[in-house]
């Protein structure tokens, strides 16, 4: 009961605290809320009018939705890339990161659900993933361990900072045998949410583009790098907005994780690109339309050669260390490599897969304005959640949200 208390009691001050701000803080509070309505109400249109108010046909139905979850599962997965040298290897630089790290990965989960919701058409077919009554085709589909392993890691995500951050709110220090399991199971676990995602696209036979074997190494290889490159931008606000001050060593250590994450994810680019092209066949057509287009058909150019301009300029500069120590020149680099990866795991990754069609025929995907307001509206809900999550873990962690017992 007196946990429970507590909870209340943090609950209460973390209302208060995210309530007030600076005016800079409300802006950025209303403008994300703004963005959320209009996605809302764009989302409303797709509930009236079906998934035809989309993009997507039966030739392209993965989408703009399937691939930012895509991108996202990545994105939480990196959460751990903090954990691990924090709480694992015991390097102290990185415990001050690790909760803005959970926060960010707590974050991207419930915009991956909320992709998921999205591209299903509406909310009451979600019934179908939930485990016992729904329709899973279990232990084969692959789509039942990935609903698992997403939830779990959610799970883990919240459970162990919370308890950080309750143990610290009530002034004490956590326990190391109550959260250090959770940690070494959220390693783990991290690797799992990405490679069953990765599965989830490799198993499929008919899909030549995604079916080989390196497909599962490169979704972790760009997964450590645009994940922790987002929150190296992360951590540079928040230095620069709040009291939380974030020492050079620590955004430092982990540039040198995004290098090297980086630097693997381009070789293997380079690997996929030679088996491609080297000896090419019928199984390359989807590759051919990614990177040159078919029959005039040319809609991806722009945007796969923009990301790998973007992805071999940021990984040479990177490579540097004079470069990468510079603050100012790490923040743009990381911006360029996190864009890299976002067009490079979204129609870079999910739209070829599907062009040509069974027959040949090549029907290109280009997403409506009810997605693109949808996918906005998904993306300021995730930086709401985040922005609530960061603002309450550093007050407490500031010594500003304190629980105040009652005599």
């Amino acid at each position: 009961m007196k946990t429970l208390k507590v909870f209340g009691n943090l609950i209460k001050d973390g209302f208060l605290e995210v309530t007030h701000g600076s005016k800079a803080y409300h802006v950025w509070m209303a403008v994300l809320s703004f963005i959320m309505l209009v996605g809302m109400y764009s989302y409303s249109i797709q509930l009236e009018e079906g998934l035809s108010a989309t993009g997507m046909t039966d030739r392209v139905s993965w989408g703009l939705y399937i691939s930012n979850f895509t991108f996202l599962v990545g994105v939480a997965a990196a959460a751990v890339m903090l954990v691990l040298p924090a709480y694992v290897l015991k390097n102290i630089d990185f415990k001050q990161a690790v909760l803005i790290g959970e926060g960010l990965a707590v974050a991207a989960l419930c915009m991956c659900l909320a992709f998921v919701i999205a591209d299903m058409g509406g909310p009451a077919r979600l019934w179908h993933m939930i485990p016992v009554i729904g329709v899973f085709n279990f232990p084969n589909s692959m789509l039942t361990w990935d609903v698992l392993v997403l939830n779990g890691y959610l799970f883990i995500n919240i459970t162990i900072p919370m308890y950080i951050l309750i143990m610290r709110y009530q002034g004490k220090t956590p326990n190391p045998k109550i959260y250090i399991p959770g940690v070494f199971l959220s390693v783990f676990w991290a690797v799992g949410i990405h490679m069953v995602t990765a599965f989830l696209y490799q198993g499929l036979q008919a899909r030549p583009f995604w079916n080989n074997a390196l497909l599962g190494p490169r979704f972790l290889a760009s997964a450590f790098a645009a994940g922790p490159a987002l929150i190296i931008i992360v951590l540079a606000i928040i230095r620069k907005f709040t009291a939380f001050k974030i020492p050079d060593t620590t955004i430092k250590k982990i540039s040198m994780i995004v290098t090297v994450a980086a630097q693997i994810n381009l070789i293997m680019l380079v690997s996929e690109l030679f088996k491609e092209f080297y000896a090419p066949t019928h199984h390359s057509i989807s590759a051919v339309y990614l990177f040159f287009g078919l029959e005039g058909k040319t809609a991806l150019l722009p945007w796969i050669w923009t990301s790998i301009s973007l992805n071999v300029v940021a990984t040479i500069v990177l490579t540097f260390h004079k470069l990468r120590s510079n603050l100012n020149i790490l923040y743009v680099v990381c911006g360029m490599l996190f864009i890299a990866i976002w067009i490079e795991k979204g129609f870079g990754l999910i739209v070829p897969g599907f062009i040509p069609g069974p027959w040949g025929k090549i029907a290109e995907y280009t997403p409506t304005l009810v997605e693109i307001s949808v996918t906005l509206g998904i993306w300021a809900m995730g930086a709401f959640i985040f922005t609530i999550l960061a603002k309450t873990g550093i007050a407490v962690e500031l010594g500003q949200l304190v629980y105040k017992k009652k005599n």
